[in-house]
């Protein structure tokens, strides 16, 4: 596979760089687990169906947290705001502490909700499928919380990026 027309890189790094062209947002998935807030922090998030209302997600099976979570009744899922790249990084790290002095919000049933994110959802699992080396997991949306005036964090070429607004003449 060829990424440029001199440079050949191995499938793997190929493959990393293929995908990291496309922007995403990141979403914090979270759940209080034992007194504590659990969260990690996921970019392959998408829309499935209105009716049953389904979301979808994939984890990788090395990742230590996605077991606990995936074994909650319910769980959060944060649409990252574009002030959140430091909770981002925080989340995608492995310390035990993965929130820090970030504010979040528990649902009855334990959902763990971002402070000043730009959606929140709180979900629970549908149903699992097998990713290759990650785990795709559908799951149907309990609630729903939109922040129309909090712009995402986004995700793209391994870098965090905000959206900027065109500039209209006028």
């Amino acid at each position: 596979m060829t990424t440029a027309a001199t440079e050949t890189l191995p499938r793997d790094r190929a493959l990393r760089r293929a995908f990291s062209v496309y922007p995403t947002g990141v979403v914090a998935l979270a759940a209080e687990v034992d007194g504590r807030a659990v969260g990690m922090a996921v970019n392959s998030f998408t829309s499935i169906s209105l009716e049953p209302a389904l979301v979808a997600i994939s984890a990788a099976r090395t990742s230590k947290t996605w077991p606990v979570l995936r074994a909650v009744p319910e769980l959060g899922m944060s649409v990252l705001a574009a002030h959140h790249e430091p909770l981002s990084r925080l989340l995608s790290s492995r310390e035990d502490d993965r929130f820090g002095a970030h504010g979040w919000h528990r649902s009855e049933q334990g959902a763990v909700l971002v402070q000043d994110a730009a959606l929140w959802l709180t979900c629970r699992l549908h149903s699992t499928f097998d990713g290759g080396d990650h785990e795709v997991a559908l799951y149907e949306i309990a609630d729903i919380t939109v922040f129309d005036d909090v712009e995402p964090l986004v995700f793209q070429q391994s870098r965090y990026r905000s959206i900027a607004a065109a500039e209209l003449p006028g």
